[in-house]
């Protein structure tokens, strides 16, 4: 979250704000959020309401966000509102917004099936400064995309950890839990099963890390493949959890357990940053429209 809540400053804000807000980040002085999604604008970016109207010396921003991670802890918000450059997303710009930004508030906090700090924020009459407005007028899409690009991995990583946990739990069950005169894995569909999830767990590792690589190593945008990465990763990890938890029997749906867990914390990474449906539409979208290579 520290990452996804700042990344937009040093991708798009001033050397001022860049030098102010990214060090106190990184040394955990300043807890950082990314308001994009609305009450009836999640994965359509283009049906954002939030309004920024220019005022004297900024802008004033009004409207709602929710599903916000960090809502309600944060220190800023990346915030993303309607400036009408032009129609659709063309029309929306990108803000950094302090937390005690008068006029705006923290209407809800929202309870998750895996305990996680989100919240419903609302603006009304927030003002903020011109030097807080990231890049240019109407490039806010361009700035939550380019910031996405690089944090769709890191979710497909984190969805790689929970799979990677619910291998080793599931091997250590299916090795140790007697039945039928010997142990679960002397079972055939057992091993058919374990050897599945491990391709699974490595195919997204791979996925994963050339992501990661290509952005890192060849400085090159990585719209389609964060997609894949994200949307394979989570996508198998569901499979992989849900399966360690059939191997545990009923213990696996008993509270507490590890397995159990990870059931309730993989399901929410194939919405946020964008929903798996989301993701093959962007692949398919750049399979049509391939970005040139430098």
């Amino acid at each position: 979250m520290q990452g996804l809540g700042t990344a937009s400053v040093a991708l798009a804000g001033s050397e001022a704000l860049r030098q102010r807000v990214l060090p106190e980040a990184r040394r955990g002085e300043r807890i950082a959020a990314f308001a994009l999604s609305e009450p009836d604008a999640g994965s359509d970016v283009a049906a954002i309401s939030t309004s920024a109207a220019r005022v004297p010396g900024g802008w004033r921003i009004d409207g709602e966000k929710t599903w916000i991670s960090n809502g309600g802890i944060a220190t800023h918000y990346i915030v993303f509102a309607r400036t009408g450059e032009d129609a659709g997303s063309r029309g929306l710009s990108a803000f950094f917004v302090e937390a005690n930004t008068p006029g705006l508030r923290v209407a809800a906090r929202i309870e998750t099936i895996a305990p996680h700090p989100l919240g419903l924020l609302r603006f009304e009459k927030c003002v903020v400064p011109d030097t807080h407005l990231l890049g240019a007028p109407g490039e806010g899409f361009k700035v939550a995309m380019a910031t996405l690009d690089i944090f769709r991995p890191s979710v497909g990583a984190a969805a790689l950890g929970l799979a990677r946990r619910a291998l080793d739990e599931a091997l250590s069950r299916a090795q140790s839990r007697r039945m039928f005169g010997g142990v679960l894995a002397d079972l055939q569909l057992t091993q058919a099963a374990l050897a599945e999830m491990a391709m699974a767990v490595d195919a997204s590792a791979l996925l994963v890390y050339r992501a990661a690589w290509t952005r890192d190593v060849l400085r090159r945008r990585i719209t389609a493949e964060a997609a894949m990465a994200k949307l394979h990763a989570t996508e198998a990890a569901q499979g992989v959890i849900d399966r360690a938890v059939q191997m545990f029997g009923g213990l696996g749906v008993t509270s507490g357990m590890t397995v159990e867990a990870l059931y309730r914390e993989i399901r929410a990474l194939r919405i946020y940053e964008g929903a798996s449906e989301v993701q093959k539409l962007i692949i398919a979208r750049q399979l049509r429209n391939p970005p040139p290579r430098n």
